[in-house]
């Protein structure tokens, strides 16, 4: 595969490093060289200091995720994770931009390119994933994404692809949490589905295509991580795919 045209776009690893592992090892076999990540990359029950050893030297640009920014604050629901990636991880995370053009026409974000905290695909307000207008889809890329071919964003676990005002929009799903539930307003995410996943944008003559990928790994063994370390739903969420 030509490394200009071709992306594996990774997103939501939350510290699930052999779900980690297992898309870059599927990703390479596939050819794969030119690698994304989409944020939140370490925050969660799971194996952050793993995870960091597996990044720290990739050649991979990233985005800082609204979860991992809580990091950067020292409270005590945050310091287990920022003792396990240590003053180096901290370092890394802190000089991530909230967004990238990592070409003209290609941009990054978590959430939205404004929040990083804002589904971009999706409206929650039922308590389960619809597809959002695409006028909303647009008001929210504007005028950051302007002149952009591709946006790639992550944050809802949830892949999907969107066109909205001649943009392909991009959510690759989730690398290390398959389902969650959240209060606000109160919803679930699940892909229903305990793979990893990842995507492959390919850069046609007609345009952008989306190749959507789940990877077999040992998911009951991270569950069982997360049980141990008193996340019994974590545990269900990786272990089914569902919330």
């Amino acid at each position: 595969m030509s490394d200009s045209n071709h992306w594996a776009v990774l997103a939501d690893i939350h510290g699930n490093s052999l779900a980690l592992a297992a898309v870059l090892d599927h990703a390479r076999k596939r050819g794969l060289t030119r690698f994304v990540n989409l944020g939140d990359t370490f925050y969660g029950p799971l194996d952050p200091a793993g995870t960091w050893a597996i990044l720290r030297d990739l050649d991979m640009p990233a985005v800082l995720g609204n979860q991992d920014r809580i990091l950067l604050e020292a409270t005590p629901q945050t310091a287990s994770v920022r003792a396990a990636i240590g003053p180096d991880g901290l370092a890394w995370l802190a000089g991530l931009p909230g967004t990238l053009r990592p070409e003209e026409d290609v941009l990054l974000c978590h959430g939205t390119p404004r929040d990083d905290a804002t589904y971009l695909l999706e409206d929650v307000t039922t308590g389960l994933p619809a597809p959002r207008a695409e006028a909303a889809i647009l008001d929210d890329l504007l005028p950051e994404a302007a002149n952009c071919s591709l946006v790639l964003a992550g944050h809802s676990h949830h892949a999907g692809l969107a066109m909205a005002g001649g943009i392909t929009v991009v959510n690759p799903g989730s690398v290390g949490l398959p389902a969650y539930d959240d209060d606000n307003p109160p919803h679930i995410m699940a892909s229903g589905s305990p793979r990893a996943a990842y995507a492959v944008l390919t850069r046609a003559p007609g345009g952008w295509e989306a190749d959507f990928i789940e990877v077999e790994y040992d998911w009951e063994s991270v569950a069982n991580l997360a049980r141990r370390n008193g996340r019994e739903d974590w545990a269900r969420w990786l272990a089914t795919g569902m919330a």
